[in-house]
């Protein structure tokens, strides 16, 4: 499976222009080393939209689910160092999402990133994911090395807030990932299912991003 692990957090917002490079310094000097460091963490991505809203996603691999659920987890939210704390409160049209791998077909992953977001109707979940999977060839499509179903679970994909009431219409969204090794690649992959009648109606939101870096366990500084 070209994807690490089985579990996924994905997170995506934009900032303020007058913050970004303090944010971008944040991501890139301590939030991802400090999150690939966590037990059961594998790698981390960060991309910056090429056509796309929020402008700036990551994606978090890891060992399962649970982890993203687990009591070391929690208390790291809640025990946020003082720099993140300053940036997370400048987040912007957040969506984050905790996911389970459930299709993950080809090799590696590439520059470019096609993201669809799907809404599925209740009890169409099972037909959906056969659908989905039928599309996911790469080896049929040039320059398309991976793709991968992630799907939400939404009492973890609850929004990180002090408020428990706070609405989080997309908590049960699926994202369909589409991994390139050229942005041209993109869109005429992610075309054959954002544009297809049987996945339109569900369609919430599309995207091409562009790697920034990656980070994996095995790059961390060892002791």
């Amino acid at each position: 499976m070209p994807l690490a692990g089985k579990g996924m957090l994905l997170t995506s917002m934009n900032i303020d222009p007058a913050h970004e490079a303090e944010f971008n310094r944040w991501y890139d000097r301590e939030h991802l080393e400090e999150r690939v460091a966590m037990p059961g963490f594998l790698e981390a991505r960060r991309y910056v939209a090429l056509d796309g809203n929020p402008k700036y996603l990551s994606l978090y691999s890891t060992e399962t689910i649970e982890v993203l659920g687990s009591p070391f987890y929690l208390t790291a939210l809640a025990n946020q160092t003082a720099w993140s704390k300053v940036n997370i409160a400048r987040f912007k049209d957040m969506i984050r999402s905790v996911s389970r791998i459930t299709i993950s077909r080809g090799t590696g992953r590439g520059a470019a990133l096609g993201i669809i977001r799907l809404r599925p109707a209740a009890g169409s979940e099972e037909n959906l994911r056969n659908a989905l999977r039928e599309q996911f060839d790469p080896s049929k499509l040039d320059r398309i090395i991976s793709m991968h179903l992630l799907e939400n679970d939404p009492a973890l994909s609850k929004p990180i807030t002090d408020d428990p009431k706070a609405p989080n219409p997309g908590a049960g969204d699926w994202f369909v990932l589409i991994d390139a090794t050229d942005v041209g690649a993109v869109a005429p992959a992610a075309a054959r299912i954002k544009d297809n009648a049987a996945f339109k109606p569900l369609v919430v939101s599309h995207g091409i991003y562009r790697l920034m870096w990656d980070l994996g366990r095995s790059d961390l500084p060892r002791s």
